[in-house]
Protein backbone atom coordinates (compact mmCIF):
# COMPACT_ATOMS: atom_id res chain seq x y z
CA UNK A 1 0.00 0.00 0.00
CA UNK A 2 2.91 2.41 1.14
CA UNK A 3 4.59 2.04 -2.18
CA UNK A 4 1.26 2.50 -4.22
CA UNK A 5 0.60 5.82 -2.25
CA UNK A 6 4.27 6.95 -2.77
CA UNK A 7 4.09 6.26 -6.84
CA UNK A 8 0.66 7.97 -7.03
CA UNK A 9 2.37 11.05 -4.73
CA UNK A 10 5.13 11.54 -6.88
CA UNK A 11 4.46 14.29 -8.79
CA UNK A 12 7.05 14.10 -11.92
CA UNK A 13 6.43 10.53 -12.13
CA UNK A 14 2.66 10.40 -12.60
CA UNK A 15 3.14 13.34 -15.34
CA UNK A 16 5.06 11.29 -17.64
CA UNK A 17 2.58 8.40 -17.11
CA UNK A 18 0.13 8.44 -19.89
CA UNK A 19 -3.39 7.29 -19.30
CA UNK A 20 -2.62 3.71 -20.94
CA UNK A 21 0.22 3.23 -18.99
CA UNK A 22 -2.39 3.96 -15.30
CA UNK A 23 -5.13 2.00 -16.68
CA UNK A 24 -2.65 -1.37 -17.32
CA UNK A 25 -1.07 -0.39 -14.37
CA UNK A 26 -4.55 -0.36 -12.14
CA UNK A 27 -5.24 -4.01 -14.10
CA UNK A 28 -2.45 -5.71 -12.77
CA UNK A 29 -3.93 -5.01 -8.95
CA UNK A 30 -6.28 -7.56 -7.18
CA UNK A 31 -7.36 -4.69 -4.88
CA UNK A 32 -10.31 -2.31 -6.28
CA UNK A 33 -8.98 1.11 -7.15
CA UNK A 34 -10.95 4.30 -7.59
CA UNK A 35 -9.39 7.51 -8.91
CA UNK A 36 -11.85 10.55 -8.03
CA UNK A 37 -11.63 14.15 -9.18
CA UNK A 38 -12.20 17.47 -7.69
CA UNK A 39 -16.05 17.09 -9.20
CA UNK A 40 -15.96 14.24 -7.22
CA UNK A 41 -16.44 12.41 -9.90
CA UNK A 42 -14.56 8.73 -11.39
CA UNK A 43 -12.23 9.35 -13.62
CA UNK A 44 -9.98 5.99 -13.17
CA UNK A 45 -11.06 2.42 -12.10
CA UNK A 46 -9.81 -1.19 -12.43
CA UNK A 47 -11.76 -4.13 -12.74
CA UNK A 48 -11.40 -5.81 -9.78
CA UNK A 49 -13.76 -2.01 -8.48
CA UNK A 50 -16.04 -3.16 -11.56
CA UNK A 51 -16.27 -6.14 -10.20
CA UNK A 52 -16.64 -4.54 -6.53
CA UNK A 53 -19.42 -2.15 -6.74
CA UNK A 54 -20.28 -1.60 -10.86
CA UNK A 55 -21.98 -4.64 -12.10
CA UNK A 56 -25.64 -3.21 -11.01
CA UNK A 57 -24.49 0.38 -12.40
CA UNK A 58 -22.49 -0.30 -15.64
CA UNK A 59 -18.89 1.64 -16.27
CA UNK A 60 -17.85 3.48 -13.19
CA UNK A 61 -15.97 6.53 -15.23
CA UNK A 62 -17.65 10.17 -14.98
CA UNK A 63 -19.87 8.76 -12.70
CA UNK A 64 -20.12 10.96 -8.66
CA UNK A 65 -18.89 8.57 -6.53
CA UNK A 66 -22.21 9.10 -4.61
CA UNK A 67 -23.51 7.13 -7.14
CA UNK A 68 -21.99 4.21 -7.16
CA UNK A 69 -21.26 3.74 -2.90
CA UNK A 70 -23.27 5.79 -0.54
CA UNK A 71 -21.59 5.74 2.62
CA UNK A 72 -20.50 9.34 4.39
CA UNK A 73 -17.30 8.18 6.16
CA UNK A 74 -15.88 7.51 2.42
CA UNK A 75 -16.66 10.52 1.08
CA UNK A 76 -15.46 12.65 4.01
CA UNK A 77 -12.02 10.66 3.18
CA UNK A 78 -12.03 11.60 -0.40
CA UNK A 79 -13.05 15.27 0.18
CA UNK A 80 -10.02 15.72 2.77
CA UNK A 81 -8.11 14.32 0.31
CA UNK A 82 -9.03 16.74 -1.94
CA UNK A 83 -9.16 19.55 0.08
CA UNK A 84 -7.09 19.29 2.91
CA UNK A 85 -4.34 16.51 1.28
CA UNK A 86 -4.78 14.36 4.04
CA UNK A 87 -4.40 10.37 3.92
CA UNK A 88 -7.09 8.54 5.30
CA UNK A 89 -7.78 4.79 6.27
CA UNK A 90 -11.23 3.44 7.06
CA UNK A 91 -13.41 0.21 7.50
CA UNK A 92 -16.46 -0.17 4.95
CA UNK A 93 -19.21 -2.73 4.58
CA UNK A 94 -21.20 -2.87 1.09
CA UNK A 95 -23.97 -4.72 0.53
CA UNK A 96 -23.73 -7.36 -1.62
CA UNK A 97 -25.91 -9.98 -3.28
CA UNK A 98 -24.73 -12.82 -1.31
CA UNK A 99 -23.43 -10.62 1.65
CA UNK A 100 -22.00 -7.69 3.05
CA UNK A 101 -18.55 -7.46 1.80
CA UNK A 102 -16.30 -5.61 4.21
CA UNK A 103 -13.36 -3.50 2.82
CA UNK A 104 -10.40 -1.84 4.53
CA UNK A 105 -9.59 1.53 2.38
CA UNK A 106 -6.63 3.95 1.96
CA UNK A 107 -7.56 6.90 0.43
CA UNK A 108 -4.80 9.37 -0.63
CA UNK A 109 -3.99 12.45 -2.21
CA UNK A 110 -2.51 12.56 -5.94
CA UNK A 111 -2.31 14.76 -8.86
CA UNK A 112 -2.93 13.62 -12.41
CA UNK A 113 -2.75 14.82 -15.70
CA UNK A 114 -2.10 18.17 -13.73
CA UNK A 115 -5.53 17.99 -11.71
CA UNK A 116 -6.12 17.07 -8.36
CA UNK A 117 -7.16 13.92 -7.33
CA UNK A 118 -7.67 11.20 -5.27
CA UNK A 119 -6.81 7.60 -5.01
CA UNK A 120 -8.83 5.11 -3.32
CA UNK A 121 -7.84 1.47 -2.98
CA UNK A 122 -10.12 -1.27 -1.50
CA UNK A 123 -8.71 -4.04 0.33
CA UNK A 124 -11.61 -6.94 0.31
CA UNK A 125 -11.33 -8.37 3.76
CA UNK A 126 -14.69 -10.00 4.09
CA UNK A 127 -13.28 -13.73 3.96
CA UNK A 128 -10.11 -12.99 6.59
CA UNK A 129 -13.23 -11.68 8.80
CA UNK A 130 -15.44 -14.62 8.47
CA UNK A 131 -12.27 -16.81 9.02
CA UNK A 132 -11.84 -14.86 12.34
CA UNK A 133 -14.86 -15.32 12.86
CA UNK A 134 -15.39 -18.81 12.58
CA UNK A 135 -11.93 -18.94 14.28
CA UNK A 136 -13.53 -17.22 17.64
CA UNK A 137 -16.34 -19.76 17.36
CA UNK A 138 -14.31 -22.74 17.12
CA UNK A 139 -12.32 -22.12 20.02
CA UNK A 140 -15.40 -20.78 22.24
CA UNK A 141 -17.00 -23.89 21.25
CA UNK A 142 -14.24 -26.46 22.57
CA UNK A 143 -14.06 -24.02 25.64
CA UNK A 144 -17.95 -24.68 26.67
CA UNK A 145 -17.90 -28.35 24.93
CA UNK A 146 -14.61 -29.15 27.07
CA UNK A 147 -16.18 -27.42 30.25
CA UNK A 148 -19.13 -29.20 30.89
CA UNK A 149 -17.86 -32.74 31.36
CA UNK A 150 -14.33 -31.38 33.43
CA UNK A 151 -16.99 -29.09 35.78
CA UNK A 152 -19.16 -32.59 36.41
CA UNK A 153 -15.74 -34.84 36.74
CA UNK A 154 -14.42 -32.32 39.21
CA UNK A 155 -17.95 -32.13 40.98
CA UNK A 156 -18.23 -35.91 41.48
CA UNK A 157 -14.49 -36.54 42.69
CA UNK A 158 -15.02 -33.25 45.25
CA UNK A 159 -17.81 -35.26 46.52
CA UNK A 160 -15.61 -38.66 46.66
CA UNK A 161 -13.08 -36.68 48.27
CA UNK A 162 -15.53 -35.40 51.11
CA UNK A 163 -16.62 -38.92 52.18
CA UNK A 164 -18.94 -40.41 49.60
CA UNK A 165 -16.08 -42.75 48.54
CA UNK A 166 -17.21 -44.87 51.48
CA UNK A 167 -21.13 -44.79 50.50
CA UNK A 168 -21.40 -48.37 49.16
CA UNK A 169 -24.59 -47.23 47.84
CA UNK A 170 -23.64 -44.12 45.38
CA UNK A 171 -19.83 -44.42 45.06
CA UNK A 172 -19.84 -46.64 41.86
CA UNK A 173 -22.21 -44.44 40.43
CA UNK A 174 -20.27 -41.89 40.82
CA UNK A 175 -17.40 -43.38 39.50
CA UNK A 176 -19.47 -44.49 36.46
CA UNK A 177 -20.46 -40.45 35.95
CA UNK A 178 -16.86 -39.88 35.90
CA UNK A 179 -15.83 -42.00 33.68
CA UNK A 180 -19.02 -41.24 31.26
CA UNK A 181 -17.78 -37.52 30.80
CA UNK A 182 -13.89 -38.17 30.37
CA UNK A 183 -15.19 -41.00 27.72
CA UNK A 184 -17.00 -37.72 26.12
CA UNK A 185 -14.07 -35.68 26.55
CA UNK A 186 -11.92 -38.44 24.82
CA UNK A 187 -14.22 -38.38 21.94
CA UNK A 188 -14.29 -34.99 21.64
CA UNK A 189 -10.70 -34.67 21.41
CA UNK A 190 -10.70 -37.54 18.67
CA UNK A 191 -12.73 -35.59 16.69
CA UNK A 192 -11.06 -32.57 16.70
CA UNK A 193 -7.64 -34.15 16.19
CA UNK A 194 -9.02 -35.82 13.26
CA UNK A 195 -11.09 -32.54 11.95
CA UNK A 196 -7.89 -30.77 11.54
CA UNK A 197 -5.96 -33.44 10.05
CA UNK A 198 -8.20 -33.41 7.89
CA UNK A 199 -8.18 -29.89 6.98
CA UNK A 200 -4.73 -29.61 7.10
CA UNK A 201 -4.43 -31.83 4.56
CA UNK A 202 -2.63 -34.44 6.30
CA UNK A 203 -4.69 -36.95 5.55
CA UNK A 204 -4.46 -39.11 2.09
CA UNK A 205 -7.03 -40.59 0.14
CA UNK A 206 -6.50 -44.49 -0.81
CA UNK A 207 -8.91 -45.03 -3.42
CA UNK A 208 -9.93 -48.43 -4.84
CA UNK A 209 -13.68 -50.29 -5.92
CA UNK A 210 -14.73 -51.86 -2.89
CA UNK A 211 -18.39 -53.74 -2.09
CA UNK A 212 -20.18 -51.24 -0.74
CA UNK A 213 -23.10 -53.52 0.50
CA UNK A 214 -20.34 -55.56 2.21
CA UNK A 215 -18.90 -52.66 4.25
CA UNK A 216 -22.50 -51.50 5.39
CA UNK A 217 -22.97 -54.89 6.72
CA UNK A 218 -20.01 -54.04 8.68
CA UNK A 219 -21.11 -50.84 9.53
CA UNK A 220 -24.06 -52.36 10.87
CA UNK A 221 -22.67 -55.31 12.98
CA UNK A 222 -20.73 -52.71 14.40
CA UNK A 223 -23.26 -50.47 15.41
CA UNK A 224 -26.29 -53.35 16.09
CA UNK A 225 -26.04 -53.49 19.73
CA UNK A 226 -27.07 -49.45 19.83
CA UNK A 227 -29.66 -49.94 17.83
CA UNK A 228 -31.19 -52.62 19.61
CA UNK A 229 -31.32 -50.44 22.52
CA UNK A 230 -33.64 -48.38 21.11
CA UNK A 231 -35.35 -51.16 18.56
CA UNK A 232 -34.23 -49.08 15.86
CA UNK A 233 -34.13 -50.96 12.52
CA UNK A 234 -31.54 -51.49 10.37
CA UNK A 235 -32.08 -51.77 6.55
CA UNK A 236 -29.21 -52.87 3.79
CA UNK A 237 -31.09 -51.80 0.32
CA UNK A 238 -28.00 -52.02 -1.99
CA UNK A 239 -27.69 -54.55 -4.44
CA UNK A 240 -25.24 -57.22 -3.54
CA UNK A 241 -23.08 -55.86 -7.34
CA UNK A 242 -22.81 -52.13 -5.87
CA UNK A 243 -19.12 -51.39 -6.17
CA UNK A 244 -17.42 -48.11 -5.00
CA UNK A 245 -14.36 -46.22 -5.73
CA UNK A 246 -13.52 -44.74 -2.49
CA UNK A 247 -10.84 -45.27 0.42
CA UNK A 248 -12.17 -48.39 2.37
CA UNK A 249 -11.54 -46.86 6.08
CA UNK A 250 -12.82 -43.33 5.05
CA UNK A 251 -15.83 -44.25 3.13
CA UNK A 252 -16.21 -46.37 6.71
CA UNK A 253 -15.72 -43.39 9.09
CA UNK A 254 -18.45 -41.81 6.80
CA UNK A 255 -20.97 -44.48 6.82
CA UNK A 256 -20.45 -45.05 10.76
CA UNK A 257 -20.92 -41.45 11.87
CA UNK A 258 -24.21 -40.54 9.70
CA UNK A 259 -25.95 -44.25 10.47
CA UNK A 260 -24.90 -43.57 14.07
CA UNK A 261 -26.57 -40.29 14.05
CA UNK A 262 -29.35 -41.34 12.15
CA UNK A 263 -29.74 -43.82 15.47
CA UNK A 264 -29.37 -40.93 17.91
CA UNK A 265 -31.97 -39.22 16.36
CA UNK A 266 -34.76 -41.38 15.25
CA UNK A 267 -37.51 -42.57 17.24
CA UNK A 268 -38.01 -45.62 19.00
CA UNK A 269 -39.05 -48.63 17.14
CA UNK A 270 -37.94 -46.40 13.90
CA UNK A 271 -35.47 -47.76 10.90
CA UNK A 272 -32.30 -46.60 9.43
CA UNK A 273 -32.16 -47.33 5.42
CA UNK A 274 -29.04 -47.34 3.59
CA UNK A 275 -29.66 -47.43 -0.06
CA UNK A 276 -27.52 -47.36 -4.03
CA UNK A 277 -28.00 -45.13 -7.16
CA UNK A 278 -25.94 -44.20 -9.57
CA UNK A 279 -25.31 -42.06 -12.92
CA UNK A 280 -23.04 -41.33 -15.38
CA UNK A 281 -20.60 -39.77 -13.45
CA UNK A 282 -21.11 -40.39 -9.69
CA UNK A 283 -22.41 -42.98 -7.03
CA UNK A 284 -24.87 -41.83 -4.43
CA UNK A 285 -24.94 -43.50 -1.10
CA UNK A 286 -28.22 -42.70 0.89
CA UNK A 287 -28.68 -43.41 4.57
CA UNK A 288 -32.02 -42.24 5.78
CA UNK A 289 -33.93 -42.40 9.03
CA UNK A 290 -37.31 -42.22 10.19
CA UNK A 291 -36.71 -39.73 13.19
CA UNK A 292 -38.47 -36.45 13.93
CA UNK A 293 -36.23 -34.71 10.74
CA UNK A 294 -34.94 -31.40 10.69
CA UNK A 295 -36.51 -27.76 9.97
CA UNK A 296 -35.38 -25.47 7.44
CA UNK A 297 -33.62 -22.89 9.57
CA UNK A 298 -30.94 -26.04 10.54
CA UNK A 299 -30.21 -27.56 7.14
CA UNK A 300 -28.07 -24.69 5.93
CA UNK A 301 -25.98 -25.04 9.22
CA UNK A 302 -25.75 -28.80 9.60
CA UNK A 303 -22.38 -29.20 8.31
CA UNK A 304 -20.84 -26.71 10.63
CA UNK A 305 -18.65 -27.94 13.17
CA UNK A 306 -20.25 -28.02 16.62
CA UNK A 307 -23.61 -26.81 15.25
CA UNK A 308 -26.23 -28.77 16.85
CA UNK A 309 -30.02 -28.49 16.15
CA UNK A 310 -30.95 -29.21 19.58
CA UNK A 311 -27.72 -28.53 22.05
CA UNK A 312 -28.90 -30.23 25.08
CA UNK A 313 -30.21 -33.81 23.92
CA UNK A 314 -26.89 -33.82 21.85
CA UNK A 315 -25.18 -33.81 24.77
CA UNK A 316 -27.43 -36.25 26.15
CA UNK A 317 -27.04 -38.99 24.14
CA UNK A 318 -23.14 -37.93 23.50
CA UNK A 319 -22.76 -36.24 20.46
CA UNK A 320 -19.65 -34.09 19.85
CA UNK A 321 -21.17 -31.60 17.10
CA UNK A 322 -18.32 -32.45 14.36
CA UNK A 323 -19.52 -35.63 13.16
CA UNK A 324 -21.17 -34.38 9.73
CA UNK A 325 -18.19 -31.74 9.73
CA UNK A 326 -15.53 -34.40 9.44
CA UNK A 327 -18.03 -36.46 6.85
CA UNK A 328 -18.41 -33.45 4.51
CA UNK A 329 -14.56 -33.02 4.61
CA UNK A 330 -14.13 -36.54 3.97
CA UNK A 331 -16.71 -36.68 1.06
CA UNK A 332 -15.08 -33.15 -0.56
CA UNK A 333 -11.23 -35.33 0.38
CA UNK A 334 -13.18 -38.53 -2.19
CA UNK A 335 -13.62 -35.20 -4.68
CA UNK A 336 -17.80 -35.59 -3.84
CA UNK A 337 -19.79 -34.06 -1.95
CA UNK A 338 -22.50 -34.62 0.74
CA UNK A 339 -26.13 -33.33 0.79
CA UNK A 340 -28.96 -33.09 3.01
CA UNK A 341 -32.85 -33.55 2.50
CA UNK A 342 -35.58 -33.43 5.89
CA UNK A 343 -39.38 -33.38 6.26
CA UNK A 344 -39.78 -32.74 10.38
CA UNK A 345 -42.12 -35.64 11.61
CA UNK A 346 -41.02 -37.60 8.72
CA UNK A 347 -37.24 -38.09 9.03
CA UNK A 348 -34.15 -37.07 7.34
CA UNK A 349 -31.82 -38.49 4.62
CA UNK A 350 -28.23 -37.61 4.19
CA UNK A 351 -26.74 -38.52 0.54
CA UNK A 352 -23.12 -39.08 -0.13
CA UNK A 353 -22.00 -38.25 -4.05
CA UNK A 354 -19.07 -39.71 -5.01
CA UNK A 355 -17.25 -39.57 -8.35
CA UNK A 356 -16.69 -42.80 -10.72
CA UNK A 357 -13.23 -44.36 -11.30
Amino acid sequence: MSLLTSWFSNKEKVEKTSRPILNKILETMREGVLVVGEDTRISASNEAAYNAFAKRNGALEDKRLSEIIRDLSLHEAFRKALEENKFSDLKLEIPGVAERRKYDVHIAPIELDNQKSAVGIFYDITQIEHLEKVRQEFFSNISHELRTPLTSILAFVETLEDGAIEDQENNRRFLSVIRRNAERMHHLIDDILELSSIESGNIEIQAKNISLSSLVKEVFTNLSNKADERKIKLVNEVPAEASVFADVMRLEQMLTNLIDNAIKFNCDSGSVTISYQKNATKDLISVADTGEGISSEHLQRIFERFYRTDRARSREIGGTGLGLAIVKHLARLHGGEISVSSSVGKGTTFVVELPKE
